[in-house]
This record gives structure tokens, C-alpha cells and sequence, in this order.
């Protein structure tokens, strides 16, 4: 089954992910926000098939939260609608977007020594929820 995306989807989907990144990075800044970003943003830009052509480019001109719970209120329901979204047109493809994001997720977690800060667990639990309300 194909997939066909508009630049408003690309631009969903790449919100969603990126904002993910953006939130691990943003929930462990007690530690190196900077590499935490940097590793999820190399697991994004690693991903393959129509969605990993969509992801390998950062979305430009979104303007995020100023605060994490700003950031949180725009990248939680985008995470959801992409999946609806990936979901309606192609179940593999909305499989393969949550996997992405989780791969990039648990890669923002590495760079911290030790186990991950409560505050990266929490949000990684509401990554995940957001991606599985669809």
C-alpha cells in the first residue's frame, strides 16, 4: 500500500519526532541537554523507508513552547495526529513512525550516566502514550 504525504503531513510528522527529541532533551536538562538532542536527532535521521525520507530533514520554521509544558502542549497531540494520520493511509508505515521516534527517544536517554532522570522516564511514558491514543 502507498503513501501519499502533503507537505502539511511532512511538516505533522516532523513536528512530532523532532518535538519528541526536543522534549527528552528539555526533561534532561539537568544533564547534557545537548547531547541528548544530538543522539535523538541522529536516530531520526537514521530511520529508512517513506518515513525515514520525511524525518531526515528537520521541520524548519516551527516555532516551539518556550517551556517544556509549552513544547509538551504542541508535541503530545502532534505525535497522535501523526499516528491517526499514518494509520489511516498505511498501518506498516504508522509502525514504522512510532518505532522511529522511540529508537530516537531511548536515544536522547543514553548520554546520561547511570539510570535515566525521573523527569526523561516521565517523558518517555508520555511519549509513548501519545503515540498509542491513536
Amino acid at each position: 500500500m502507498a503513501i501519499t504525504l502533503t507537505d502539511q503531513d511532512k511538516l505533522t510528522l516532523r513536528t512530532a519526532a523532532w518535538g519528541a527529541v526536543s522534549l527528552m532533551s528539555a526533561a534532561g536538562v539537568a544533564g547534557s541537554a545537548h547531547k541528548a538532542a544530538t543522539e535523538g536527532s541522529l536516530a531520526l535521521t537514521a530511520a529508512t523507508g517513506p518515513i525515514g525520507h520525511v524525518l531526515a530533514k528537520a521541520p524548519k520554521g516551527v516555532k516551539y513552547g518556550r517551556t517544556t509544558a509549552d513544547l509538551a502542549d504542541q508535541v503530545l497531540p502532534a505525535l497522535t495526529e501523526a499516528m491517526n494520520l499514518l494509520n489511516q493511509q498505511n498501518p506498516a508505515e504508522a509502525g514504522n513512525f512510532r518505532r522511529t521516534v522511540i529508537v530516537a527517544v531511548e536515544a536522547a536517554t543514553r548520554p546520561h550516566q547511570g539510570e535515566p532522570r525521573p523527569t526523561m522516564t516521565e517523558m518517555a511514558r508520555k511519549i509513548t502514550e501519545a503515540l498509542d491514543a491513536a
